[in-house]
């Protein structure tokens, strides 16, 4: 036989005879035939299906004229049908034949008579298609009446089933077995994007027997994950919470599919990765506490991997503010305590976390900073707190609300402060560089910190004000000891949001970019600092005119020549 499409019509015909020899005898020589060839006929109707999905159904009746007849007599000769492999395959060939959008009374009863087939597969699980065929004949109906009809009760007939398995429980004798809802779910397999089996789909996502073991077959739940991410089906919130609680591997990938969004194309667009998790419904279903521990540990693992990439510690936030906006749009009194979302972290930090700044009376923002700064300070330095799960566990639990950070950062640039309040907020932000730093290491940022906001606080009322100065401030260029990393990100973080609040700022901005950006990699952190700001403001309703028009313009610059 030939092993490539090349040779599909000399085989299509071989094949062709030996149907009509199986389909007009039933021998016991012809049925010993039948299962002789079933694997090497399995391997061509693979290589056919192979053929047929890159054409549209047009294509495929000029290429294979007979193709009908070939499926036909494939779908009624019962040793072959007996066949999951064989069954599996014949759908996927019987599904290239149906036009989604049919143009004309030809393409509607190619439709018809797919669906018909179809169906006939299908009535392995309800009754015999043949005495369907004698009713409908009796009564004078033609196929392309009651096919389409057929097929939708069918499926309408399984999901009332399906339903009913799950409201009779222990009722044995009405319930579905469950190596029939096993098989059902394998035959669906290549059937979940066509919108007539969205209703079984749901109905066998929401299945609940009382197995010991999963009976959905994990093939069908890998595949209805990928229509649902790629938006060729759609369900109910329901259903793919049920999807994701019984197969974590479509979680999984879910998750796999929002980091490739990140790295592909929406990096710094975070506007639209709002968007784009929002559509995922992860937010949503994570209200349940095991879908949000699957989620947070994927994203733990995503910083741990990366060395706390800004890009995922953006998107993990803006996860957590859909999370937390969902779960106070389904839960107006709680279902689960906030300790099963975060079980390692203090109960009482963590309600503090939660409040919304824009709550916050804007006079009281630094009051409520200092309060954070002090409770993590405790929890962290304090070795009483231990049960709370060190240093990482609450870099992590903070970075899920990072805007507290980011708030810290305008405050000292901002705001009166008292004497000592400073301090405080200067650990906050040193703390907000990574866990990985001890308490020595905290404290020279500190230092560092406190030194270059010094010098700007004298920038702000210079007459005069240059790119140079602000480099003086920075203390670039100077002969000290070159400062770790996460403590010059932190610094060029104070110097954009000079640049944006001081009156000074705005004329030189451009130019002290142009000398702050001297990799790629600098580049995109501003770009993402940018839009993490300008996204924050919206979300806190920030009235900044002159600060938000210069971003805006600053980041739209930037995006076109990264």
């Amino acid at each position: 036989m030939a092993q490539d499409s090349v040779g599909l019509p000399s085989d299509f015909q071989f094949w062709m005879r030996k149907l009509s020899v199986w389909d007009q005898a039933s021998t016991l020589e012809t049925q010993q035939d039948t299962c002789l060839h079933l694997p090497q006929f399995q391997e061509f109707l693979r290589q056919l299906y192979e053929a047929l999905k890159e054409m549209d159904s047009n294509a495929i009746i000029e290429r294979f004229p007979t193709i009908g007849q070939l499926l036909a007599k494939t779908c009624w000769n019962p040793f072959i049908l007996a066949y999951d492999e064989s069954q599996k395959i014949l759908i996927w060939c019987l599904c290239c034949l149906i036009k989604k959008d049919p143009q004309n009374s030809g393409e509607s009863k190619l439709n018809s008579w797919t669906q018909g087939l179809l169906s006939h597969i299908l009535s392995t699980f309800r009754s015999d298609i043949k005495e369907v065929d004698l009713f409908t004949q009796v009564l004078g109906y033609a196929p392309t009446d009651y096919y389409p009809g057929l097929l939708k009760n069918m499926v309408s007939s399984l999901v009332s089933e399906l339903r009913e398995n799950h409201l009779n429980g222990f009722n044995t004798q009405r319930r579905m077995a469950p190596e029939r809802v096993r098989s059902l779910s394998r035959v669906c397999v290549p059937l979940v994007t066509l919108p007539d089996f969205e209703p079984l789909v749901e109905a066998l996502l929401t299945y609940h027997g009382h197995e010991p073991q999963e009976v959905l077959w994990p093939e069908f739940c890998d595949a209805v994950n990928e229509a649902f991410l790629l938006k060729k089906i759609s369900l109910p919130m329901s259903a793919i919470l049920c999807l994701w609680l019984r197969h974590l591997p479509s979680l999984e990938n879910t998750m796999l599919h929002l980091f490739e969004k990140l790295i592909s194309g929406e990096r710094n667009f975070l506007k639209r990765i709002e968007c784009f998790m929002k559509d995922s419904l992860l937010p949503a279903a994570a209200c349940h506490p095991a879908i949000f521990r699957v989620v947070d540990e994927m994203f733990r693992y995503a910083l741990l991997e990366t060395d706390g990439a800004l890009e995922v510690l953006a998107t993990l936030q803006v996860f957590t503010r859909c999370f937390v906006e969902a779960l106070e749009k389904e839960n107006k009194q709680l279902k689960f305590a906030f300790k099963t979302y975060f079980p390692y972290a203090s109960p009482s930090l963590v309600m503090v976390l939660l409040q919304h700044p824009k709550d916050i009376p804007q006079g009281l923002w630094h009051q409520a900073l200092k309060h954070i700064s002090e409770m993590l300070k405790e929890v962290v330095e304090d070795q009483t707190h231990g049960s709370y799960g060190g240093p990482f566990e609450s870099w992590f639990l903070f970075v899920h609300f990072g805007g507290w950070a980011d708030m810290a950062a305008e405050q000292l640039l901002t705001s009166e402060a008292e004497a000592e309040a400073p301090e405080a907020l200067l650990w906050l932000l040193a703390f907000s560089c990574g866990p990985g730093a001890g308490h020595q290491q905290r404290a020279q940022t500190m230092v560092e910190v406190k030194a270059v906001l010094s010098c700007l606080m004298k920038l702000l009322t210079s007459p005069t004000l240059s790119a140079r100065d602000l480099q003086a401030a920075a203390g670039e260029g100077g002969e000290g000891a070159p400062r770790p990393p996460a403590c010059q990100q932190l610094i060029r973080r104070l110097l954009l949001n000079f640049l944006l609040w001081a009156p000074g700022g705005h004329a030189i901005a451009r130019e002290v970019i142009t000398l702050m950006a001297q990799t790629d990699a600098i580049m995109h952190e501003i770009i993402g600092f940018l839009d993490q700001t300008l996204y924050r403001w919206d979300h806190l309703c920030v009235e900044a005119p002159r600060s938000r028009k210069l971003a805006q313009e600053l980041l739209a610059e930037l995006r076109g020549q990264a």
